[in-house]
């Protein structure tokens, strides 16, 4: 009895459940995103970047897709933009997972915010799962760490495209929407990078990503560059039968991508305005 009495008085000193703390099977918190969205990516979205979008119509309603994009700059603001502009322009006001590097998401803090957020780890496995078992929508940049990597004066052209989101499409039986972004490179430019494999102070993970990615020089802030964003046509799922027939798609959507970044980049009249 006076066990069950001291467990009843501790149990008043807990916190209490918050009745609305929403976590998925990934660990995206709606209670988190809510207070980023309202905080700083709606600012981002409508004042700073003054997002466009143009063929938000090509996103699926229902079933999975694999978004593929261009990515630049030493900060994911471009991912941020394209998921904030699926929420805010689609009709059925989609979620999108977002596919990072696994040594980015083991840096202290920075991981647990982008977990809670949407973020996933690229990996086969979970592209399946996002995709066929939970028809959900995930970002993938085919770049991987060569697209951060591009110094200013080779802005907006795409390295290759690694075709492992093509096998995970297939796969999946999931579509492949690619998407132009235009601003991403002006926001948060690489203006310098020290030499790869510079040690950066702090726990192991941090060590590694100086190790991989070397370390960026960039602006304090992000500048702000005006953002469109253009989702392509969707590429229907294909039954890919070798690893050459999915390089090639892969570098078929890379091209397509490319020869729109080229054509909105060519149609602005400025960085800043548009």
């Amino acid at each position: 009895m006076r066990r069950d009495l001291a467990t009843a008085d501790l149990r008043e000193e807990l916190p209490g459940i918050e009745p609305d703390r929403q976590l998925n099977d990934w660990g995206r918190s709606q209670r988190v995103e809510a207070l980023f969205d309202g905080a700083l990516g709606g600012f981002l979205y409508h004042y700073w970047f003054r997002v466009e979008v143009e063929g938000i119509e090509n996103v699926p309603d229902r079933t999975g897709a694999v978004l593929a994009a261009n990515h630049a700059g030493a900060l994911p603001s471009d991912g941020l933009m394209v998921v904030k502009a699926v929420r805010e322009s689609h009709p059925s006001r989609r979620s999108v997972h977002v596919t990072t590097d696994r040594v980015f998401r083991s840096v202290p803090g920075v991981g647990m915010v982008a977990t809670k957020l949407g973020a996933v780890a690229d990996h086969p496995a979970n592209l399946q799962r996002l995709l066929f078992d939970e028809s959900q929508l995930a970002l993938v940049f085919p770049e991987g760490r060569s697209g951060p990597r591009k110094p200013i004066n080779e802005r907006y052209r795409l390295r290759r495209f690694d075709p492992g989101f093509v096998r995970a499409a297939g796969q999946a039986g999931a579509p492949i929407v690619p998407v132009a972004v235009v601003g991403s490179e002006e926001s948060v430019p690489v203006l310098a990078r020290l030499r790869p494999g510079a040690r950066l102070p702090g726990p192991g993970p941090l060590r590694r990503l100086g190790r991989t990615l070397g370390l960026p020089v960039v602006p304090a802030v992000p500048l702000p560059a005006k953002y469109r964003i253009r989702f392509l046509e969707p590429v229907p799922p294909q039954d890919l039968a070798s690893a050459d027939a999915a390089e090639d798609l892969a570098q078929q959507i890379r091209a397509l991508v490319q020869e729109n970044l080229l054509e909105m980049v060519a149609a602005r009249r400025s960085v800043w305005l548009g």
